[in-house]
């Protein structure tokens, strides 16, 4: 079930009727989700599932279960079994034959991306880097020439190294959106180059306060000698030819589709056309 990220008026009409609902909570972190229902006046008993007991809690909760009770999952914030525990006790509650019933809700991920400006399509999200830098370095690599943008999330003190990586390995020229505290008092986005992000960050040193989610843009698309070669071709034969046949032409000769070849002479044609 998915909780808020900061702002505690987040949550949905429907979460909260479940975690009046239920007879327990499991929740990555008591004394955090306890602030939460306080808030909201809900007295549901609490139950500790977090990274380092998720085995033996998964456990616990799926003999809760069996005793007919209804549990509900939440995490710190947002939406739990993502980046944050769940997975393990989710997949144990399946084989067990119950039934996982997602509240969906607060992602910080979502919050990001809505906000980025990205091109409809897909994008990949990778969690947190790992913490050492050669296996951080390693995971970069494997994504680096694939054209998709890349959403990630960064702890403060990991932010400066991490995005020096990112310019490295990904590239300076990508853009990146760098959302800082989503949804709380001191809320920010900001965008940039990914070769600026560094000098930006290091000349305000609340910059690196808070918890962050980067989302960097694809990478600009590469120069196709293919289509450079035909581009050449085409204004060659237009100086001397019919459009049409000029495309198709251009196409026996270079093998480049003639749909792409046909909007390229017209740009072509036209700015001969305006030409003095």
């Amino acid at each position: 079930m998915a909780t808020p990220v900061g702002n505690l008026q987040d949550i949905t009409l429907r979460a909260l009727d479940v975690l009046k609902s239920v007879q327990l909570i499991a929740a990555e972190d008591t004394r955090t989700s306890r602030h939460l229902l306080e808030h909201y006046g809900i007295p549901t008993p609490l139950t500790s599932l977090h990274e380092h007991n998720e085995a033996g809690a998964a456990q616990r909760i799926v003999e809760a279960l069996g005793r007919g009770q209804a549990v509900a999952l939440i995490s710190d914030a947002g939406t739990p079994a993502i980046s944050d525990p769940g997975a393990m006790l989710v997949r144990r509650v399946r084989a067990a034959g119950f039934p996982v019933v997602p509240v969906p809700g607060p992602s910080a991920l979502a919050a990001a991306v809505s906000v980025a400006g990205l091109e409809p399509g897909t994008f990949l999200f990778l969690g947190f880097l790992p913490a050492q830098p050669a296996a951080r370095r390693r995971r970069l690599e494997q994504v680096r020439a694939l054209p998709f943008a890349v959403v990630l999330y960064e702890a403060p003190h990991r932010l400066r190294e991490c995005i020096d990586d990112l310019a490295e390995l990904l590239g300076g020229e990508r853009e990146l959106v760098i959302a800082r505290e989503l949804t709380k008092l001191f809320e920010s986005v900001h965008v940039c180059m990914l070769g600026e992000a560094g000098d930006w960050i290091d000349a305000d040193p609340n910059r690196r306060r808070g918890e962050f989610v980067l989302v960097i843009g694809p990478p600009p698309p590469c120069a196709d000698p293919a289509l450079d070669e035909a581009q050449r071709v085409l204004t060659l034969l237009l100086a001397e030819v019919p459009l049409k046949q000029a495309v198709r032409l251009c196409a026996d000769i270079t093998g480049v589709k003639r749909n792409l070849l046909y909007r390229q002479a017209l740009a072509l044609k036209s700015a001969q056309d305006d030409a003095p």
